[in-house]
């Protein structure tokens, strides 16, 4: 009777280590995660349209920075074509940011890549 209460002692033990053993790696993969936002918000990707008449520079989150527009554009009679062009600009700021950010989530997630669209944490 004692050999059986000793094992479901030593099972106990040895589950209670595990969980404290997935609560250190749930942990663990939160700060990552945390790291990783921040990392993103320093990181900076410029999108560009009109052949680099109008960029835009954003965080890989997408926040916009800056936006620096060719001198030649700035007429009147350009301001429909400069509207697009900012636009244009801004949408491609934020797919590169997009991207870099699904780079930085994979080394995160182990390679695992995510839904397009998706981020983290959610």
């Amino acid at each position: 009777m004692k050999k059986h209460l000793q094992l479901k002692i030593n099972k106990q033990r040895r589950n209670n280590g595990q969980y404290w053993q997935y609560d250190e790696t749930s942990t663990t993969n939160a700060k990552k995660m945390a790291e990783a936002q921040e990392k993103l918000n320093s990181i900076e990707v410029e999108g560009v349209s009109g052949g680099g008449m109008v960029k835009v520079t954003a965080s890989a989150k997408g926040d916009i920075k800056r936006i620096a527009i060719d001198d030649s554009l700035m007429k009147p009679e350009e301001k429909e074509i400069t509207e697009d062009l900012i636009v244009a600009a801004i949408n491609d700021a934020k797919q590169k940011g997009e991207a870099v950010s699904q780079e930085e989530m994979k080394s995160i997630t182990g390679g695992i890549s995510l839904p397009p669209g998706m981020k983290l944490p959610f």
